[in-house]
């Protein structure tokens, strides 16, 4: 119980201090995060990888209104406690070599949308997971706004309508969900042992849907993400998508399919529909972008819509291969985002046709961001391989054809990220990359710790397997359970 608020609310101890912490922000928020990440793999170690939900705090905060600060970890919510606490000092570390004006509040509000992060993914009770989600949304619209590029206060208005009305809808969602508990509570396992007839999970799927696939992002929810992706400062961009996109698919997997099944299966046909649209839509418009960032941002989407598919395929492979992708994208994309913020730096471009031959004169570089993707383009042996292997077998176990469309994304990825390559690092150096230099101090800390995760995670997969498969399994079980009761 200590563990688990400590764990929630150190990161938020952290921004009050770095807040006040001047010239040292930097360093302050980098102890924190590091302490962080350490409480969370003193926990995994204690972690006993059963179905059972470990830690947990349940402590009265509204009595009145059932509302209690209810939170636990089990295989599924540690997967994504351990990739926000790993990511986040890394995220820090990646941001040594800028100079923010306010660093202070910068650093500040990464670790505040830590605490936000953490409270969605521990949250039992529905009131505080809603509290969670919008605690993350905050901080993260104001690192976009303030430290973002160019066109940033358009862009990231589109992005907090898209986010904030998303989350209307799912607020909706519960308060309906309330009203149906006898026990007038936020209760998870209340609203789990809810029997709504299918009209009324219809409704609330789409509540709650909405609001997962805007985060994720999901066709055609997803307008919102090219732009916010691009414009963000890049420490911005690899929050947002290295974590932030992870809590709709932890949405859909904790909240989503247990509380509403029959609702799931009378539409889960068109929401895999739209995940393989997703597919090929990103990957396409990925070949035709001149822009790195823009590139990797589709990618991004291509990548999610895999993860969709196999979540809403409902079987053991799509939904352990669903979390195993989500702890190897979270790595892989803030490797790619991290690279191209380290050619930004020097040459000041993400275009890739004013790039070419860096590998010449940064060699180190040019190998971390092979690794990185080869990684994303699921080559065996890397994180990438494992994950995307289950989900592809998810969704042919779902339908062939819908597998069969679904693949493309290995085949199109394979081929738009190495061409981004081999225009980025190979050839010949020109009069913006001749003077480039090669990866330094935190840089190579950044980049050798996620190249090991990479080969690491690819090579021996089973420790992630192992800690996820009995809850998911006891997931699905409790799912079709109560599917074959519903009218």
């Amino acid at each position: 119980m200590e563990q688990l608020l400590l764990l929630i609310f150190l990161p938020l101890a952290g921004a009050i201090i770095t807040a006040l912490a001047g010239k040292s922000a930097k360093i302050v928020s980098t102890v924190f995060s590091v302490a962080s990440l350490v409480l969370a793999l003193v926990i995994a170690c204690n972690f006993i990888p059963d179905a059972s939900t470990q830690f947990e705090v349940n402590l009265p905060w509204i009595a009145d209104l059932g509302i209690n600060f209810h939170a636990g970890i089990d295989g599924i919510s540690l997967l994504v406690v351990l990739l926000t606490n790993l990511l986040v000092p890394i995220i820090i570390l990646s941001s040594y070599n800028h100079q923010y004006k306010s660093p202070a509040a910068f650093y500040a509000l990464i670790l505040f949308m830590q605490t936000g992060l953490l409270l969605v993914f521990t949250a039992l009770d529905a009131f505080l997971f809603y509290i969670g989600w919008e605690a993350a949304l905050i901080p993260i619209y104001f690192i976009c706004a303030i430290w973002g590029g160019k066109d940033r206060i358009r862009i990231n208005m589109k992005f907090f309508v898209y986010t904030i009305a998303g989350s209307l809808f799912m607020l909706m969602g519960i308060i309906y969900l309330y009203l149906q508990n006898p026990a007038h509570n936020f209760n998870i396992q209340a609203f789990y042992a809810l029997n709504l007839d299918s009209a009324q999970q219809g409704w609330v799927f789409w509540a709650f849907f909405i609001a997962f696939a805007i985060k994720m992002p999901v066709f055609p929810f997803h307008t919102w993400q090219p732009d916010t992706y691009t414009a963000a400062p890049a420490q911005g961009t690899m929050l947002l998508s290295g974590i932030m996109l992870k809590m709709g698919i932890y949405g859909v997997i904790r909240w989503l399919l247990p509380i509403v099944p029959a609702g799931v299966h009378d539409w889960r046909q068109l929401a895999i529909i739209l995940s393989i649209i997703g597919i090929v839509y990103a990957s396409l418009i990925a070949f035709t972008q001149k822009d790195a960032k823009r590139l990797v941002a589709y990618s991004s989407i291509a990548h999610v819509g895999l993860i969709s598919a196999g979540i809403f395929a409902f079987n053991q492979q799509g939904m352990q291969g669903a979390m195993v992708q989500m702890l190897s994208h979270g790595i892989n994309v803030v490797g790619l985002f991290f690279v191209l913020d380290i050619i930004f730096s020097r040459v000041k471009t993400n275009k890739i046709e004013e790039l070419g031959g860096i590998a010449k004169v940064a060699p180190q570089l040019a190998i971390a961001f092979l690794i990185i993707v080869l990684g994303t383009v699921a080559l065996p042996g890397t994180n990438g391989f494992i994950g995307e292997f289950l989900l592809l077998m998810g969704v042919y176990n779902y339908g062939i054809w819908a597998a069969a469309i679904a693949g493309l994304t290995i085949i199109f990825g394979a081929v738009y990220m190495l061409r981004m390559y081999q225009n980025v690092m190979l050839g010949q150096t020109n009069s913006l990359t001749i003077t480039f230099t090669d990866i330094k101090g935190t840089e190579k800390l950044v980049l050798y710790t996620i190249c090991a995760l990479i080969i690491v995670l690819g090579v021996y997969p089973k420790p992630v397997l192992h800690l996820t498969e009995a809850s998911v399994q006891h997931l699905l079980e409790q799912v079709n359970q109560k599917l074959n009761t519903v009218n």
